[in-house]
């Protein structure tokens, strides 16, 4: 008898162990390549702590398009970051729930792997932290993430995403932070014609070529690298939003010389993010290439392109048409879904 006990407890345990080994099954969640583009500078360092991955992606793309992240279940992050729009608007400045109106032009979302800064004043070193700040900003989400948090915790499907992305259905900040960047960091926009111009699958129109040709004389500077921009921060004289909370790369690191300075923003997909500016000052890349023609606002801070040229970067009506010409090169469509 005792011997047909102990077989019945055996074969009990050993059931039990082998259903704890199911649990124990890794999913197969792989790290997804980001298939960096020749030329590009080197990835953010926080990339590689927080590699894409499969689920990690999958979840991050879910939660940017969940309107429970506001208030009132309204606004996600897609609301405002289109893809057609190379991830903006259409709007002078952001809009969050009951219309309130943001303090900024809505900042196109692409090749944000290779960022240094985030936001228009380089307020965020590392995306993983910056969902933050739109889901408890008054003028967007005006929520907090332990009110998202209670809103889908008893969601079935993000229960089963966040046990495929990181291996059991807990929803935490930290998670919920860490694969939205996981999706953003896969936005990479590198299949313009200019980039196969640069690997000789294409050729340039002769507007075109001119128009780059000014690019490289007047423009580079400022926008160089193959992101389209040097990540510096500059005042170039645009017309001043008068917010007393507006102070640009001052409002961050309190230094005098740093206000009114923004992030010189990426020409990538330059012809689909309209309006430009730091509060969306000009509706078309026309006004803003005529702006710096006429002549800029003067500031003890000018970016020296500006201040040793007499507060101008002199253009042609030739040379306006050509450059615009060039950075509609820069239109990505496959990026923008088209």
């Amino acid at each position: 008898m005792k011997k047909i006990i102990a077989f019945i407890l055996l074969s009990l345990l050993l059931v039990s162990c082998s259903n704890d080994d199911s649990d124990m099954i890794s999913i197969d969640n792989p790290e997804i390549s980001l298939n960096i583009p020749s030329g590009f500078p080197e990835l953010n360092a926080f990339v590689s702590q927080n590699k894409p991955t499969k689920y990690g992606v999958e979840l991050g793309g879910k939660l940017f398009s969940e309107k429970r992240f506001s208030a009132d279940n309204t606004i996600s992050c897609s609301t405002c970051h289109i893809q057609a729009n190379a991830f903006t608007d259409h709007n002078s400045q952001a809009i969050g729930i009951e219309g309130r109106v943001g303090l900024r032009n809505t900042p196109s979302l692409q090749n944000l792997a290779f960022m240094k800064f985030y936001n228009w004043d380089g307020s965020k070193l590392q995306l993983e932290t910056q969902p933050l700040v739109p889901i408890i900003t008054h003028e967007e989400m005006d929520s907090s993430i332990l009110e998202v948090i209670g809103k889908i915790k008893e969601d079935a499907a993000y229960k089963d995403l966040f046990r495929k992305a990181f291996g059991d259905e807990s929803i935490t900040p930290e998670r919920i932070y860490k694969s939205i960047a996981q999706f953003e960091y896969t936005l990479i926009s590198a299949n313009s014609k200019y980039d196969r111009v640069m690997q000789k699958e294409a050729s340039f129109t002769a507007s075109e070529l001119q128009g780059y040709k000014t690019f490289q004389q007047k423009c580079a500077s400022c926008h160089g690298t193959e992101l389209f921009t040097d990540q510096s921060f500059r005042n170039i004289g645009f017309p001043l939003n008068m917010n007393t909370n507006e102070a640009g790369r001052g409002r961050v690191t309190g230094i005098p010389s740093d206000f009114m300075s923004f992030r010189v923003p990426t020409l990538r997909n330059i012809e689909y993010t309209a309006p430009y500016g730091s509060f969306g000052q000009f509706a078309t890349l026309r006004s803003v290439l005529d702006y710096f023609d006429n002549g800029v606002l003067d500031a003890d801070n000018l970016d020296p392109v500006f201040k040793d040229n007499g507060k101008r970067i002199p253009l042609t009506e030739e040379e306006k048409n050509n450059l615009i010409a060039f950075m509609k090169t820069l239109s990505d469509t496959q990026f923008l879904g088209n």
